[in-house]
């Protein structure tokens, strides 16, 4: 997977070009993280009480798939079957940056999830955070 340089500059700047991904436990996609947040996200993890069973399957699923990547000089990644299986990525992928991290999407499930999201029946959660964007939704 070629990354686009406006991540790829990111990327760099804050890692060294260091990246890690993961599954996603909740949709069917993989979390890229630049290798400082991923390991800011996995302390946390470990800190959690693993005696609880979620906190269990939680560290398992995130911790577990964790698999060190590096750019190579061309901006790309090689993404391991296993988690690509898992997330169904085809040829053709949508990234969405989310902060610390960046969602890859097949495309084809990334199109139909968003007009999902965009649909009036799941309109219910946009009441809880009118305001936050300063639009009227």
């Amino acid at each position: 997977m070629a990354l686009p340089s406006r991540y790829r500059e990111v990327v760099s700047a804050v890692s060294q070009g260091q990246l890690v991904v993961t599954i996603d436990r909740a949709e069917p996609c993989l979390l890229l993280y630049p290798r400082t947040e991923w390991d800011a996200v996995q302390e946390r993890l470990e800190a959690l009480p693993n005696i609880q069973p979620g906190v269990r399957q939680l560290q398992r699923l995130l911790i577990g798939h964790a698999t060190d990547l590096e750019l190579d000089g061309s901006g790309r990644l090689l993404l391991p079957a296993q988690l690509r299986e898992h997330a169904g990525l085809d040829k053709k992928l949508t990234l969405a940056g989310q902060g610390n991290k960046i969602e890859i999407w097949d495309h084809a499930q990334w199109s139909s999830g968003m007009a999902l999201w965009l649909s009036e029946e799941n309109g219910e959660l946009a009441a809880e955070f009118e305001g936050i964007t300063g639009l009227s939704v």
